[in-house]
């Protein structure tokens, strides 16, 4: 083998570098480091594979984005990530894209619309090939957007958006099936604790339709933030005084976690006392004491849903919203079998 200068700088090691090191063509060069897509003889990919490991040759993921007009990537913006929920469906929009051959940019917008805005530009900037957003905003702004023609999928959103794809679970649907759960054994006063969202949200109105087919009046609402302190507050609020209602349905399991806490300082038994039925399904509902009775957010189907959606893979129904149903998982902490 011809002696072969050997660059000093990493960065400036070319593919063509690792060819002449190797005695190869920078074609194959490629095929080894892409794995294909012709095959490379095993003793001539290992001459090149040591190459690379001599040179530190690292390819250049922008140039090979402008060869072949895809990056292989996709953009993700979570509004909290210290929310399991999202956490989880984060790492399912992963696996979902990991399937397809594809990685993903995770951007947490702390829940804030302009950190969202700003997201959303720095996204669209680094030339990923879609962008999957899960809003604090019912239409997200998306004038900050340097790419007016990417692909974007709203997942994770209740109503559906004129002209965007969208992922939803049926929210109202879930609330409805939790809350009737609670009153089919023999509950007759169902309180609401709701995360703060500026409008008469799906769950609530659940809720609401649950209590109106049974005739029943409507329990006492506390509004409060999408967090374990905000459950935790909201169950000192709403049971401080000892005239809370016996059962009370909750938006997320966060809440819920807080709500436990909160009656369990007021001397108050979950399910003997005050029976609770949650909404999202993560992992915690699982580990609480009593385990939660929860209507789980089918986080896996909606992250391959939204991965097609993005790639284009059902490009028949471009702007279609997909609905998918949640499912009423049953815990212990409805009280299904404490006598009332």
């Amino acid at each position: 083998m011809a002696a072969v200068t050997v660059p000093t700088n990493p960065r400036a090691v070319t593919r063509a570098d690792v060819a002449r090191y190797a005695g190869v063509s920078t074609s194959v060069v490629s095929y080894v480091v892409h794995d294909g897509p012709r095959p490379v003889a095993a003793a001539t990919a290992a001459r090149v594979r040591e190459a690379i490991r001599v040179l530190g040759y690292r390819p250049n993921a922008s140039a090979q984005a402008l060869r072949t007009g895809s990056s292989k990537m996709l953009g993700l913006i979570v509004p909290e990530l210290e929310n399991p929920f999202w956490s989880e469906l984060a790492v399912e929009v992963t696996h979902a894209a990991a399937a397809r051959g594809y990685d993903v940019l995770l951007a947490n917008s702390d829940g804030d619309a302009r950190q969202e805005r700003e997201r959303l530009r720095s996204l669209s900037a680094r030339q990923v090939d879609g962008v999957i957003v899960t809003s604090i905003l019912t239409r997200p702004d998306l004038s900050t957007v340097t790419d007016p023609g990417l692909p974007m999928v709203l997942l994770n959103t209740f109503f559906e958006v004129p002209e965007y794809a969208s992922i939803g679970v049926d929210a109202l649907g879930g609330a409805l099936d939790g809350t009737r759960h609670l009153i089919e054994h023999g509950y007759r006063s169902v309180g609401l604790v709701m995360g703060h969202t500026g409008s008469m949200e799906l769950r609530e109105q659940g809720w609401m339709r649950a209590l109106r087919q049974a005739d029943l009046p409507d329990g006492p609402i506390v509004r409060t933030d999408f967090t374990r302190r905000g459950g935790y507050d909201a169950g000192l609020r709403m049971f401080a005084d000892g005239s809370g209602p016996r059962s009370v349905f909750v938006s997320s399991d966060m809440q819920a976690i807080g709500v436990m806490r909160a009656l369990w300082e007021l001397g108050l038994r979950v399910p003997e006392d005050v029976a609770i039925v949650s909404f999202d399904g993560t992992a915690e509902a699982d580990y609480t004491n009593p385990q939660l009775t929860t209507v789980r957010q089918p986080t896996g189907a909606m992250a391959v849903a939204a991965v097609d959606r993005v790639l284009g893979l059902d490009a028949d129904n471009q702007w279609h919203r997909d609905l998918v149903p949640a499912e009423l998982v049953v815990g212990a902490s409805c009280g299904c079998d404490v006598r009332r």
